[in-house]
């Protein structure tokens, strides 16, 4: 008979005990995510948004990030200089905006009716950061080598040249190559907080034909904002762990 999970059923309570795990003895190598470094990002976006009915008041925004892209790129170091690496960041700032528009004439001066409707945009942004300084310095990038060589052959030279004389060069028709191609681990990141400041404004506001003489609508706005982005770099590396020894069982 099949089990009805939507009917009420006992909980009976269950003993839990601690255990001791096995350890592996020694320094074992493993391979983590390591941290090179945490920082945070502070950029300035501004965006004008534009609603499809005309609006009363805006009532709440609600933001969310979506970070889409970010790549650290190690440019050449010449001897002397110091690393200056680049951070790409890509990505959204998806808002939802809830807002009132009127709903039909105003009766009179002291009263407006209206209803509630949202709009949701993304609002991109795209900026590159300087690393300067790293809680541990990335592994790489290897490049890749492709390198020829050729073989010496002696050919007879064609008539016009002395019979004894030969031709010594390497043969055009053969190609010998050595390649080594080097995988790489990726630099990656983790978005750990986003922090938005922001500044709405109406660019179009009219007074509201037959209401208080305080209202007005809009159709266009003009969004001022400052994000601010802590991020972690990270990279999967080789490192030791030293494993302490094993205590006694009691």
């Amino acid at each position: 008979m099949p089990i009805n999970f939507d009917e009420s059923a006992s909980v009976n309570e269950c003993d839990a005990r601690v255990v001791r795990p096995n350890l592996t003895r020694g320094n074992p190598i493993i391979k983590v995510p390591v941290l090179l470094q945490e920082v945070s990002v502070q950029l300035p976006i501004r965006a004008r948004i534009t609603f499809p009915e005309d609006v009363l008041e805006i009532k709440k925004i609600k933001k969310r990030v979506k970070l889409t892209q970010c790549r650290l790129i190690q440019p050449r170091i010449l001897p002397g200089e110091e690393l200056r690496a680049k951070l790409f960041l890509s990505g959204f700032v998806r808002k939802n905006i809830q807002y009132v528009t009127p709903s039909g004439s105003p009766r009179d001066a002291v009263e407006v009716r209206s209803v509630i409707n949202s709009l949701t945009v993304d609002v991109p942004f795209d900026c590159v950061a300087e690393i300067a300084e790293f809680l541990t310095p990335p592994v790489g990038p290897f490049f890749n080598v492709r390198e020829e060589f050729d073989f010496l052959v002696e050919r007879p030279l064609p008539q016009g040249f002395p019979s004894k004389d030969r031709l010594m060069s390497t043969d055009l028709s053969q190609f010998h190559q050595q390649s080594v191609e080097f995988f790489n681990e990726q630099v990656f990141c983790e978005l750990v907080r986003a922090d938005i400041t922001e500044w709405d404004e109406a660019l179009d506001r009219e007074p509201l034909q037959g209401g208080p003489f305080e209202e007005g609508v809009f159709r266009e706005i003009i969004q001022k904002m400052v994000l601010d982005l802590t991020v972690k770099v990270l990279q999967n590396q080789q490192v030791h762990v030293n494993v302490p020894p094993t205590p006694p069982e009691e």
